[in-house]
């Protein structure tokens, strides 16, 4: 993996030098040598530290094929090349948690994303069903923004302001299992990019207020296309008292949104999309919500991993696309549409590094041991906070 830089880059210097890389090779470099290995899972036993890619390959297609329809492996769109090759189903976080709740079949799913998707998959499987995260490290940077204490605790103040009566919770996808609970408890949903305007339509058809976390830029840019004003929508810091607003303000506003966001479209920019511009006058711009609402405005279009793919994949040959959102889908556009020109937007490279931690070697230690009869990194939700998850998830699942 490229060493990456942290310095925005000038605006001329974007101009001639437009695009990220997207002709990633499948080609796996050892555990061992992955640069941030020492952060991630480390129980992963040492034969697998130095297996190469071929060996790899060979492997994890063996223990799947003596798996068979017992296993099924889902992978995330944000997932490193290497893995999406072993995919049997690929998606969105909206479209592997709908998945996860059909494939009544498979004994293990084995959830190549982060820690809340393989959450949301056990809430939503058969109760015979394991579900499998192969790297116990892979997390959300986003979803710890919203801890469960500090998100139960604006709850318990907008109670005391006799506020939460007319507030539907909303938690994003990106959000632990517990906060899913508690929004299910409460009359509350789960959102994703995909449908998050028609859940912000369903909770204002029934309560004047939605409060929504974890990501402040998905609900900014959201609440505008439906009309919000910006002057009705507030941040609430988990550090100050009653957000950092008052009680009255509290009541006026229409979306309360906690004070989240995702590290990977923090880095678009307006900048960016005007260096595409400068380089390509026919380029259409997309973006992905979790953007700043400034660079959602410069786009042409903003939507879900989904919908970005289906967008470039529909589009006539001969397009150019500049694409505001996770390198590994980009390069995977980019390889499935030869016709067209796709970058993405960020010169430096814009990967999500913990959906980085599922290494081959992960994938192939997790697989060969339920060969071998051993379940690892089994991920379960129990009790209270399984049932009013799936409240909310259910909801989520049924409006569109």
């Amino acid at each position: 993996m490229a060493t990456m830089r942290f310095i925005e880059p000038e605006l001329k210097w974007q101009i001639d030098n437009i695009a990220c890389q997207t002709a990633v090779s499948l080609e796996t470099e050892p555990l061992s040598s992955e640069p941030g290995f020492l952060l991630w899972q480390k129980d992963i036993p040492k034969e697998y530290w130095s297996l190469r890619g071929p060996e790899l390959i060979d492997r994890v297609q063996a223990a799947k094929a003596a798996l068979g329809k017992r296993a099924i492996i889902l992978g995330h769109h944000y997932q490193r090349e290497d893995i999406i090759q072993f995919a049997d189903l690929k998606g969105d976080s909206f479209k592997l948690a709908k998945w996860a709740g059909e494939q009544r079949d498979a004994e293990y799913i084995v959830f190549c994303g982060v820690h809340f998707m393989a959450e949301a998959a056990d809430v939503l499987s058969q109760p015979h069903q394991k579900v499998i995260l192969p790297n116990m490290a892979a997390g959300c940077t986003m979803a710890d923004m919203a801890d469960p204490d500090d998100v139960r605790d604006c709850w318990a103040q907008l109670e005391a302001l006799g506020l939460a009566e007319g507030t539907m919770p909303v938690t994003y996808m990106n959000s632990t299992a517990s906060l899913k609970a508690l929004c299910g408890e409460h009359g509350g949903i789960v959102c994703t990019s995909s449908n998050a305007a028609a859940v912000l339509q369903w909770s204002f058809a029934q309560r004047p207020r939605v409060l929504f976390f974890p990501d402040q830029h998905l609900g900014r840019n959201t609440g505008h296309k439906l009309g919000v004003p910006l002057d009705e929508m507030l941040v609430w810091d988990p550090e100050l008292p009653l957000g950092g607003h008052t009680p009255a303000a509290l009541a006026a506003a229409k979306i309360i949104l906690w004070r989240g966001w995702c590290s990977v479209h923090m880095r678009f920019s307006v900048e960016q999309i005007a260096a595409a511009r400068a380089k390509y006058p026919e380029v259409q711009v997309i973006v992905h919500p979790e953007c700043k609402l400034e660079v959602v405005q410069a786009a042409d279009s903003n939507g879900s991993t989904e919908f970005i793919h289906a967008a470039i994949t529909n589009a006539p040959a001969g397009s150019v696309w500049a694409v505001g959102t996770e390198i590994n889908l980009v390069s995977r556009i980019a390889r499935e549409n030869p016709d067209k020109t796709v970058f993405c937007l960020d010169p430096v490279v814009c990967p999500c590094s913990t959906m980085y931690r599922i290494h081959p070697a992960y994938l192939c230690w997790v697989l060969e041991e339920l060969v071998a009869g051993r379940v690892r990194n089994q991920l379960t939700v129990e009790g209270e906070t399984a049932r009013w998850a799936k409240v909310a998830l259910d909801r989520m699942l049924t409006v569109h």
